[in-house]
């Protein structure tokens, strides 16, 4: 029994099982005391009915040991044959490896001809994987799956995962587990819209500061499973890994598949202190930005296609002068592309578009004292382009099937070394011959029916080969800084944030969508890599209309952008946005740097915000998205600050925000309050009475 020790949780590990099994995963624990006594007091009774066994919960459960859930190994040889392995400690080897909270299992099958072996990394959160390899000197060995499963305990009831659509991401979705199973299918070859790969198991009713909460992530671009399932005996696991095609992987011998990574939280008071780890995870890695996240504007919705040089220096000169620290160039620099018909694939600089080369609008913007950068698809081509006229064959598509076009794009198989190393090489070019400092990397379809030169699935390959092509890049141009967007929020997954420092949350930026959104995407990354914009008054999206006060509350809390037609802005206007960006300036240390949280209300509310990790100081939005039952909202109550602490409760108030719904406000907004933490977490704040559509700011200072 492995005791693995982490910031929050603790895990124990029977290395005694073939496959490692999950003893224990969640509150720490101080000593183990005696193996055999704790194996007695956890040994589950034989019933009638059953096998003879209790077939084991490893972390690739066999089902030719008794499991009769889903495996976690799916494959076979021909003839059908290895298709049901059981996994023993190796005979002429050591069993496992432990180097401090880094523990992996050796496992193997001779009859079957497979090693595997499973990796556990505990720190912020626990880090599973599994590697298995086709020890067979002579025959290939077909892979269907081999997903990660981890126990969750009886008592946790209930499940939480999203759902979502293009301009809708992130919108948390909760449900009842009281027998059988639940899976979420991922088949669109990037993360998704709908069903990004996050999944809560909890005890009933478990909130934002209540319960206890187990939660995983499979850290992986592509397809992707979620499998939740409760066993007639009780136990209850979540299982995640890679969906693969039928036929997509194919072991030869000597070769290895690794599973993406498992991420998983755990804490015992609630979803909020959970899901922190997800962000302490990713802020502790070496890539993850450590300077002051520019604000930008992006040009997309102030253009769209019509890239004139004057009217570019102008939303330029606008841009400096409310305090934008970065200009980015969207879509229609480059070969034919005047419109979304044509031209993907053809990464040179457009002399329609761009007459006189980017250098004139590059110089305009630095001297500005702005930095520049631009957006790309590397990963797709329009059919009306010059690469695809000259490579047809570089699609990824399936000989004698007319392909299905998604936006007037096809996807372009990176993972055919000549392909891979065209787009490189334009790429490399760009970045070369112009100084760029930040690159928005979009991928705006999904993959339907596309085969590799073999005319087998591509998704796996074109998804590793994206990986390599963004990690070459990264190793020319270590300065380049990129952002993960698929059309909006299709691809939000801590492995795409191994390479890039910021990710387009959704297409949407209408602040009333927004609230939900971000909220949803907190859960998995923290504040500083989520792109928020203002966007217009009126949504490019919904078409409803907000007001400034209200867009820029929302936006405040991420990586904040403008996306709005600075060009058609009045003096006021500017006066007032400048104002916004002032204000996220002078609170980016907290907000970037501090615990994002989010607090339990009535529907008609969305509460959230951030404290300082030493609970010195916090910033909370409180906002009122629906006509609500009572025509006061309820007091918030703030948990988890210092309740020693006495802070300094103040509203801060942005431009343009309209009246409340009430005839008088909380003394606290004008003349605030001094109140515990304890306080605070136990009676609340009562916020003012609001119209719909309004969030009010809180500030608390000690």
């Amino acid at each position: 029994m492995i005791h693995l020790r982490g910031r929050t949780s603790d895990v124990l590990v029977d290395v005694s099982t073939g496959a490692p099994t999950i003893v224990h995963w969640g509150a720490p624990i101080d000593r183990l005391g005696d193996i055999d006594d704790l194996t007695a007091v956890i040994e589950r009774p034989l019933v009638h009915g059953s096998a003879d066994v209790v077939g084991p919960l490893p972390v690739v459960p066999e089902h030719g040991s008794g499991h009769t859930g889903r495996p976690g190994l799916l494959g076979h040889r021909r003839r059908g044959t290895a298709w049901a392995p059981r996994f023993a400690a190796p005979i002429d080897g050591v069993g496992y490896e432990l180097d401090g909270n880094r523990l992996v299992v050796h496992s193997r099958d001779e009859i079957a001809g497979l090693d595997l072996d499973v990796t556990f990394e505990l720190d912020h959160t626990l880090l599973v994987w599994a590697e298995l390899t086709n020890t067979s000197t002579d025959e290939r060995y077909l892979l269907d799956a081999l997903t990660i499963t981890l126990p969750v305990p009886q008592h946790a009831g209930e499940l939480g995962s999203f759902a979502g659509r293009w301009t809708r991401e992130f919108h948390p979705v909760r449900i009842p587990w009281s027998h059988g199973a639940h899976t979420t299918e991922n088949r669109r070859g990037r993360t998704s819209h709908e069903h990004p790969p996050l999944v809560f198991a909890g005890t009933p009713d478990f909130g934002e500061w209540r319960g206890s909460v187990w939660g995983a992530h499979l850290a992986w671009s592509g397809n992707h499973t979620i499998f939740a399932e409760r066993l007639p005996d009780g136990r209850r696991y979540v299982q995640l890994g890679e969906l693969l095609h039928p036929g997509e992987l194919s072991l030869e011998p000597g070769a290895s598949y690794r599973t993406p990574e498992v991420i998983a939280v755990h804490s015992d008071r609630g979803l909020t202190p959970a899901t922190q780890q997800f962000h302490r995870h990713l802020r502790a890695r070496t890539t993850h930005p450590t300077s002051a996240r520019p604000v930008l504007v992006n040009t997309w919705e102030a253009v769209y296609f019509d890239h004139d040089l004057d009217t570019l220096r102008t939303l330029a000169d606008r841009a400096a002068r409310v305090g934008i620290e970065r200009f980015v160039l969207d879509d229609g620099w480059f070969g034919s592309r005047r419109d979304d018909r044509s031209g993907l694939g053809d990464w040179e600089v457009s002399t329609d578009a761009h007459p006189n080369g980017l250098s004139p609008l590059i110089e305009h913007v630095q001297g500005l004292g702005m930095d520049f950068g631009i957006w790309v698809e590397p990963e797709m081509v329009n059919p009306d382009s010059e690469l695809y006229r000259a490579h047809p064959e570089w699609a990824l598509t399936t000989d004698g099937y007319e392909p299905v076009l998604s936006r007037h794009q096809l996807a372009l198989d990176l993972a055919r070394s000549e392909a891979f190393e065209h787009v490189l090489g334009q790429l490399d070019a760009l970045l070369s011959d112009h100084d760029i400092a930040y690159v928005k990397w979009d991928m705006n379809r999904d993959h339907i029916g596309g085969s590799n030169a073999d005319g087998a699935a591509g998704t796996h390959a074109q998804t590793s080969a994206t990986y390599r092509l963004i990690d070459e890049l990264r190793s020319r141009h270590p300065g380049v800084e990129i952002e993960s967007c698929s059309s909006g929020g299709a691809r939000i997954d801590h492995e795409i944030l191994r390479r890039t420092e910021r990710v387009w949350t959704s297409d949407c930026n209408d602040a009333l969508e927004r609230q939900t959104i971000q909220r949803g995407a907190s859960m998995l990354i923290p504040p500083e890599l989520m792109g928020a914009h203002v966007g217009p008054e009126r949504s490019h999206t919904t078409g409803r209309r907000h007001d400034l006060a209200f867009r820029a509350a929302t936006a405040l809390f991420g990586h904040l952008g403008v996306e709005w037609n600075l060009l058609s802005l009045d003096d006021t206007e500017l006066d007032a946005l400048a104002e916004v960006i002032a204000l996220h300036q002078r609170l980016r240390p907290l907000l970037h740097g501090g615990d994002a949280v989010r607090f339990d209300t009535e529907p008609a509310y969305v509460a959230h915000g951030v404290y300082a990790t030493d609970r010195s100081e916090a910033i909370v939005s409180f906002a009122t998205i629906a006509t609500a039952i009572s025509l006061t909202p309820p007091p918030l109550l703030l948990p988890g600050l210092d309740p020693d602490r006495t802070y300094r409760v103040e509203r801060l108030r942005l431009p343009g925000e309209r009246g409340g719904a009430g005839r008088t406000e909380p003394r606290w907004c004008s003349a605030g309050a001094h109140v515990t933490g304890l306080m605070l977490a136990t009676i609340g704040i009562q916020p003012p009475a609001m119209h719909p559509d309004t969030a009010v700011l809180i500030r608390l200072t000690s």
